[in-house]
């Protein structure tokens, strides 16, 4: 029944999204009547209120003063000389090349002959270039050579003829900022009337769109992929930027062009011409897709109804390859809004692309919607999701994770803007409540400088956030979980505290797009920052950096077998899978003491089976810990080798023993693809090793100007002849000033290399993370590891938590199925975690997950068939207990007070109370059934 409902669910939906395309398309049609221009941000109808704006709304007016004071100077060069903007641009003057040549993502060269200067093609599609890209003033006027460019090297400053292919975005990026002063100065004249806006502008617009419609989109000598994906002006169809600036153009020009009865035909055709090819080209399953269908938009916005053009390609026919018409390259919105996951609204793309994905789809809505004035963000509500699940990828720092080709930063402030704007337009007071309070208390906290930086937030922004609300208005803590699991992504992240005192663990795979070869990876946050940091993306996707080190296993927290573990990076398949996680993601239950992940991972290149355990647990003091325990052996077996990498900020690593006498290490040539490793290793710098076969303990501390020393202590299990390695890793271009202290932002990275030359599945890796300041206790006064040899799947950490009475005990097996039994002690199943103090007989908590049975303490255990997790907790008067399956509890007969006594809670109700009764087979035990799960139960005696 169950599934029916789902399915009948998923019909609803599906419905709904059909009714809301239609209702667009109604909504077009009708305004595709109307020939009045501007539209694409403002009506003229609009305009004498925005005008009033701009006599209250500072930052309003600052913006439009800059774009004047900005354009003065080069209205001073244009009036000494109407040719000096004009003359910048980089065109083929001479030639009047009217074909472009590429071999692959690099320009070849071009040839042909067009009755006007053409547009110059981009140079390539790598931006990594060592050379700068010169000012305007530095352009030559009418600049075009057969050796190339000139350019200045970045490194030795000298001038250098450079053919375009080594030029990076240089071509191009003037033509850009060419046609944005273009933009300002059109938008200028509208808002002001003054016609030197308009000249200054109008001749540039047309020298650039005839040398536009007169060039032939780029022709691929390789027939490669690059075929697929060029743009007209760039190498990428998402990159065509320049298309916003010239829409711009014509749209806040359009009454001018009519009134100096331009020709407008050859505009309208290369707008056609550029949107066919946005519609013809691309990648139509990830990102790309939506930034193509935000420049079809604006195409369609801006040219007029289908009717006013004889092949019938006007404002419905783009607007219906944008929402409605799916191509080989060209994906409609209706379809794409389906690539994310309907459950947790997350995209399949790393962090940093998929917020990025979610401000395209706003501004694609925010455009259509001032347009059509239909409440477009209703009609598509898992856009809406997706910008409040976005706080899903937050550290407690408010930055993102940095998985992938990630990089720690905010969530774009933009994507809550134009939310509240939508909210203050269609009355849903409450929901502006929340999001203008949360903007605000970021513009009060310093983290936000709420400032317009170009039209979108000139026009669509509002005036003014709603201020001076209660904490309780902008407390976003129900927008994070926990845990959260995203499996179209292959992460999970696991938190706990708050503060300085919080923590948390990401877990990730390799799944999606923008994703790296890191097998089953680790980003650990603690003490303010992100310590145990991703490397992130290298210089350029085709940069031989990022190809072998920063997108290969080398580069994150894993484990790598045989030094040779890899697989495809960027879009890729190696997802982990979730074998156990508690709580559920998403979920809050009352027992907030611990969250645990276990995953497992099949490394395809030496096919190897990975098992990660990771726990985050609350100590007695405010700061939590993390338990990792990594298990990796090869199918095969035989000889082998597993290396647990682990990097961290700081500026040293310092290795002890287990009485804290220091470790002396040697330096060492190993770690190198001469010794037959991964070519990521010859990064690995300031090499040194020992070994050494028990625990030891290593000490990474960062210093910073800013704060106390910052200690990551890490409590590592020995292993026979385990070899210990010290190096350092290139910088992390993940990092942020929010996620790290400025001091080691462009700082290489202190790493830790355990090698074991044995499986290390019965022996696996085992740390404890144990993060403190200086000046507060540390809240671990020490760390043991122990075996059952009888039982060698299982591991026994015993944790002495600072007061030195307090013990966590954590008994990990392997699967749901291994045993363990010593000294009174049984355990069917995954997990167990008990707190003890003075080793008394009654427990702080118990903590079990994946358990058939466990005795211990005077407990026992039983499920009622499948494998449980289950809380308690001391309490006044007895224990707070919750399970997620049906169990039997036998608990110890307690030494004083009455008969113990249950009371089962649902949504916060009791809903019934009974006495236990004496287990008969033993008398010291009394027995309580559970029946079913439930997430608040009392035993008080």
């Amino acid at each position: 029944m169950r599934m029916n409902l789902r399915k009948a669910m998923k019909q609803v939906k599906g419905k709904k999204m059909w009714f809301a395309i239609c209702m667009v398309w109604v909504s077009v049609m009708a305004m595709a009547q109307s020939t009045a221009h501007p539209r694409i941000y403002v009506t003229d109808q609009e305009r004498a209120v925005f005008v009033k704006s701009l006599e209250s709304v500072e930052w309003k007016k600052e913006l439009v003063n800059t774009k004047k004071e900005r354009l003065a100077k080069y209205i001073s060069y244009w009036e000494k000389d109407p040719e000096w903007l004009v003359s910048r641009l980089q065109m083929n003057w001479n030639t009047k090349h009217d074909k472009v040549f590429l071999k692959g993502g690099d320009f070849s060269h071009s040839k042909g002959k067009a009755p006007v200067p053409t547009v110059r093609y981009s140079g390539t599609r790598d931006w990594a270039t060592d050379y700068e890209r010169p000012k305007l003033e530095e352009v030559q006027p009418y600049f075009d050579d057969p050796r190339g460019l000139y350019l200045r090297h970045k490194e030795g400053g000298k001038m250098e003829w450079v053919h375009p292919s080594r030029s990076g975005f240089a071509i191009d990026k003037i033509n850009e900022q060419i046609m944005e002063l273009v933009a300002d100065a059109a938008f200028l004249y509208w808002l002001t009337g003054e016609q030197k806006y308009a000249d200054f502008a109008a001749p540039v617009f047309f020298t650039y769109m005839e040398g536009m419609y007169y060039r032939d989109a780029p022709i691929d000598l390789e027939k490669s992929e690059q075929a697929n994906i060029s743009g007209l002006a760039t190498f990428e169809v998402i990159h065509e930027g320049i298309v916003v600036s010239l829409v711009t153009t014509y749209d806040f020009l359009y009454n001018y062009f009519k009134a100096n009865k331009k020709d407008l035909h050859t505009s309208v055709a290369v707008f056609q011409k550029w949107g066919d090819q946005i519609i013809k080209k691309g990648i139509p399953d990830n990102n790309w897709n939506l930034f193509q269908a935000r420049f079809l938009t604006y195409i369609g916005l801006v040219l007029e109804g289908n009717q006013n053009y004889k092949n019938g390609k006007g404002q419905e026919y783009f607007l219906d390859h944008t929402f409605n018409i799916s191509t080989d390259r060209q994906i409609a919105i209706k379809e794409s809004l389906l690539v994310y996951d309907q459950e947790n609204a997350m995209w399949p793309e790393c962090a940093s692309y998929s917020v990025h994905v979610i401000t395209t789809f706003l501004r694609i809505f925010t455009l259509l919607d001032h347009a059509t004035n239909a409440n477009e963000f209703a009609n598509f509500p898992i856009v809406e999701r997706a910008a409040l699940a976005s706080f899903q990828y937050l550290f407690p720092s408010g930055y993102t994770v940095g998985f992938g080709d990630s990089h720690h930063k905010m969530l774009p402030p933009e994507n809550f803007e134009l939310l509240v704007a939508n909210y203050r337009k269609y009355g849903q007071v409450e929901k502006e409540k929340l999001i203008s309070g949360l903007l605000s208390q970021m513009v009060n906290e310093g983290v936000y400088d709420r400032r317009a930086k170009d039209f979108f937030e000139l026009f669509f922004y509002t005036d003014h956030l709603i201020e001076n609300h209660s904490k309780e208005d902008v407390n976003t803590d129900k927008l994070v979980s926990p845990t959260f699991y995203a499996p179209n992504v292959s992460m999970l992240n696991q938190r706990m505290g708050k503060g300085e005192n919080a923590v948390m663990a990401s877990i990730v795979g390799s799944f999606g797009n923008h994703a790296h070869a890191n097998g089953i990876s680790l980003e650990l946050y603690a003490n303010n920052y992100v310590l145990g940091t991703d490397m992130g993306r290298g210089p350029s996707y085709w940069h031989d950096d990022h190809r072998n080190f920063y997108s290969r296993f080398p580069a994150h927290n894993t484990v790598v077998v045989d030094g040779q573990s890899d697989y495809a990076a960027m879009r890729t398949y190696f997802p982990f899978k979730l074998e156990n996680v508690f709580p559920k993601s998403g979920e809050r239950p009352s027992f907030d003491k611990v969250t645990f992940s276990n995953v497992s991972f099949v490394e395809p290149k030496t096919v190897s089976d990975q098992q990660r355990f990771t726990a985050v647990i609350a100590s007695n003091t405010k700061k939590p810990y993390v338990i990792d325990v990594f298990r990796s052996k090869k199918q095969k077996g035989g000889r082998q080798k597993h290396e647990y990498i682990y990097h961290n900020l700081g500026q040293s690593l310092e290795l002890f023993d287990v009485k804290n006498n220091p470790l002396k290490t040697m330096p060492t040539d190993e770690l190198s693809s001469i010794k037959g490793d991964l070519k990521g290793y010859d990064y690995f710098t300031d090499k040194t090793k020992t070994i050494n076969s028990g625990d030891i303990r290593a000490i990474f501390t960062l210093k910073s100007s800013e704060s106390p020393d910052n200690f990551m202590k890490l409590w590592v299990k020995g292993s026979e002849n385990q070899t210990l390695y010290k190096v350092n890793s290139p910088k992390s271009n993940a990092l942020s000033e929010g996620t790290a202290p400025k001091e080691v932002l462009e700082k290489p990275i202190p790493t830790l290399i355990l090698k074991r030359d044995e499986a290390a599945w019965e022996h696996p890796f085992a740390v404890i993370f144990n993060p403190f300041m200086e000046g507060e206790a540390n809240p671990i006064a020490n760390v043991s590891f122990s075996s059952v040899p009888e039982y060698p799947n299982t591991q026994i950490i015993d944790v002495l938590l600072n007061d030195k009475t307090t013990l966590d005990r954590t008994v990990l097996n392997a699967s749901e199925s291994d045993v363990v039994s010593k000294d009174g002690f049984y355990q069917k199943g995954f997990l167990s975690i008990l707190r003890t103090t003075h080793n008394e007989a009654d427990i702080e908590f118990m903590f079990l997950s994946g358990m058939e049975k466990f005795e211990s303490h005077g407990w026992d255990i039983v499920s009622s068939g499948s494998p449980f997790s289950f809380t308690l907790e001391k309490a006044p008067n007895g224990y707070a207990v919750s399970n997620d399956k049906p169990i039997t509890i036998n608990m110890p007969l307690p030494k004083e007070g009455s008969q113990p006594e249950i009371h089962l809670f649902e949504d916060g109700k009791l809903v019934a109370s009974r006495k236990g009764t004496t287990n008969r087979n033993n008398s010291g035990q009394v027995v309580f059934k559970l029946s079913k799960s439930y997430d608040k139960v009392l035993i008080t005696y």
